[in-house]
């Protein structure tokens, strides 16, 4: 039995040694530390009889096998006693980790140094050599290291995924997450993916194994690799992958029969932990979307934190992400405003975890009618406006020219005038990069709405910015949804031309380029995201057909009123000079007075926009299904 508590132990042990005999006295050792603790006392064991054998050149007669006895088990207390001092048996350490080898390297040496001194100064007259217990140290440590690396083995073939729905995987990049995730797998009897291989483009990684699991080659050799092992999913891990790299994978792996898929971001992998589970197949929007802008958060809560801040067309896709963004740096009043109240409750439920609709964050106004909104603004008096509402469709607007002026242009004017009466600090106006030498409907209104908010800059000296950036992937209406339900109809998908292109952004990055404008841009600024490189149309579309498995014709209708074959981010007479962020220019736009706004004149500018009904082509848009817009 266990000494109780306030009872001597026995005679002459330590008080760790009592404590170690109590932790004993209520345990299996079979079950809490079992198979470590019995492999390490048997590893004593046969080290110290190896050891005396070596020494008494195999004459067993010559051995004095009482004390020898006694001296391993004493080596195997103190292996205990130590053993628990360095938490060897208390679970702290992964089983065959380096953690645990180096807590029993420091656990066996202190053990090997306590044996020798006390056969060398204590035990003279027990007949066995000085030297017994420094060879058995050695035995010994090999010994448990090498039971530890053949349970290790056994538990990993135990744990290899097996059965008929488990796939060959090829992981791309065999850094610390390709590592991970490799090993995740091996643990996991129910992971649906066994590796087989890694693929790295670092040449120091060529022949690299990890557990077993060898690099097979680099990038270029992704399409190779697969055939020759039979691998049926290929799994990105790289923290930032960006979307060229990601093409080019999708570039090799095609007509292998294989399936790309990628991880989360490393910043939901670092919070959230991810798990295989977390593994999706690559989208259209990785192959074309690019790693989002870095925010200096300090910069954005100066003007945001503590602020009351508006945004307009919350219920739109940029206006709803851009509201649950704008959530997360705390101002002291967030007001969503928008005429579209599906769009409005949608956004509450994000924002707020409820869609109520009975509190005094959310407007129902519509822009255009300016009474209203200089109302919900005096009763509001925001600090920070984000003005993300406008019309935004090419094609329709080339049809209704009227609605780009009302909304656009009239529409933005009541809410830079509002923002004035009330005093707001900074302002964000919403553009995109049609509106660099616009030649569209859509770029001519948002071009005349950057000038009159450089106008109210500097009207009020204050930070009133437009930020000016390409199309966002995923929005209600683009492109992406578009090309996805007209393959999902069987087609045909339509394109405009072979060569047109554009630039691309999901709707995370544009929002935080538009927040973080706020911060670092000068009053009357147009500040432009460094998009990186445009992306061909028919490119996008060959790549979600051949995803999609289906056979879908394209067909292409020529360029609309107003196209351009590639958008330009900087006007020919704006220039651009660089930021203090390294992927954002600012550009100066030409101010322009609300009194000189000439409705009149400026539609006759805009020339004669033939609609659909006028060219013949409505029974040809509706038995395509829609005509695609690139906008």
């Amino acid at each position: 039995m266990a000494p109780s508590a306030g009872r001597p132990g026995p005679k002459g042990l330590s008080a760790v040694a009592v404590r170690s005999m109590q932790y004993l006295a209520g345990l299996n050792p079979v079950t809490r530390f079992g198979s470590p603790f019995v492999a390490d006392a048997i590893a004593w064991m046969i080290a110290v009889i190896i050891a005396v054998v070596l020494r008494f050149d195999f004459r067993f007669e010559r051995i004095a096998w009482g004390p020898l006895w006694i001296l391993i088990a004493g080596l195997i207390v103190l292996q205990l006693v130590l053993g628990l001092a360095f938490s060897l048996y208390r679970g702290r350490y992964r089983y065959g980790t380096f953690d645990e080898a180096l807590a029993l390297f420091l656990t066996v040496s202190v053990i090997g140094f306590v044996g020798s001194a006390a056969l060398i100064f204590l035990l003279p007259s027990w007949g066995l050599p000085r030297s017994t217990v420094g060879i058995a140290t050695t035995i010994a440590l090999v010994v448990m290291i090498g039971f530890r690396a053949i349970k290790r083995l056994l538990v990993a073939n135990y744990l290899k995924p097996t059965g008929a729905d488990v796939q060959k995987t090829i992981i791309y990049g065999a850094g610390e997450l390709g590592s991970s995730l490799s090993s995740r797998m091996l643990n996991d009897p129910a992971s649906p993916y066994l590796p087989v291989g890694f693929v790295d483009d670092d040449p120091a990684k060529q022949n690299l194994s990890l557990r077993g699991v060898r690099v097979l080659g680099r990038g270029g050799d992704l399409g190779s690799v697969v055939r020759r092992n039979g691998a049926k999913i290929v799994i990105v891990a790289i923290g930032r992958v960006d979307a060229a790299l990601l093409r080019r994978i999708d570039d090799w792996v095609r007509g292998t029969g294989a399936r790309v898929r990628v991880l989360p971001p490393l910043d939901r992998l670092l919070h959230d932990g991810g798990s295989l589970g977390d593994v999706r197949d690559v989208a259209i929007e990785d192959l074309i979307g690019r790693a989002p802008v870095e925010i200096d958060v300090a910069s954005i809560a100066h003007y945001v934190a503590h602020a009351r801040v508006l945004v307009t067309g919350a219920g739109g896709s940029i206006g709803s992400e851009l509201s649950v963004q704008l959530s997360r740096f705390g101002p002291a009043d967030l007001i969503l405003l928008d005429r579209d109240e599906s769009g409005l409750q949608a956004t509450q439920i994000a924002v707020r975890g409820h869609g109520l609709l009975n509190t005094n964050d959310i407007a129902l106004v519509d822009i255009r009618d300016r009474e209203a909104l200089f109302e919900v603004f005096r009763r509001v008096r925001p600090d920070v406006v984000f003005h993300a509402a406008a019309l935004k469709h090419l094609p329709l607007l080339e049809q209704f020219p009227e609605e780009a002026w009302k909304t656009n242009v009239l529409g933005t004017l009541n809410v830079l005038e509002a923002a004035r009466e009330v005093g707001v600090d900074a302002f964000v106006n919403i553009s995109t990069d049609k509106a660099a030498d616009p030649t569209s409907v859509l770029g001519h209104s948002k071009r005349v709405a950057e000038k009159l908010t450089a106008w109210a800059a500097g009207e009020t000296g204050l930070r009133y910015v437009s930020v000016r950036f390409g199309n966002v992937i995923g929005s209600r209406g683009s492109m992406l949804p578009t090309f996805q339900r007209l393959i999902e109809s069987g087609g045909p998908l339509t394109v405009t031309h072979r060569e047109v292109e554009r630039y691309f952004m999901t709707i995370p990055e544009a929002c935080q380029l538009v927040i973080q404008a706020g911060a670092i841009g000068r009053p009357g600024e147009v500040l432009i995201l460094d998009m990186g490189e445009p992306v061909r149309i028919l490119e996008i579309a060959e790549r979600m057909i051949a995803m999609s498995g289906k056979d879908v014709a394209i067909v292409f209708t020529g360029l609309r009123q107003g196209e351009k074959l590639r958008e330009d981010l900087v006007g020919a007479r704006e220039g651009a000079a660089p930021s203090v962020h390294p992927r954002i220019m600012h550009a100066q736009v030409e101010a322009i007075e609300p009194d000189r706004l000439d409705r009149e004149g400026w539609m006759s500018r805009l020339g004669p926009r033939p609609s659909l009904a006028d060219t013949g082509e409505f029974a040809e848009f509706w038995e395509v299904g829609a005509r695609v817009s690139e906008s």
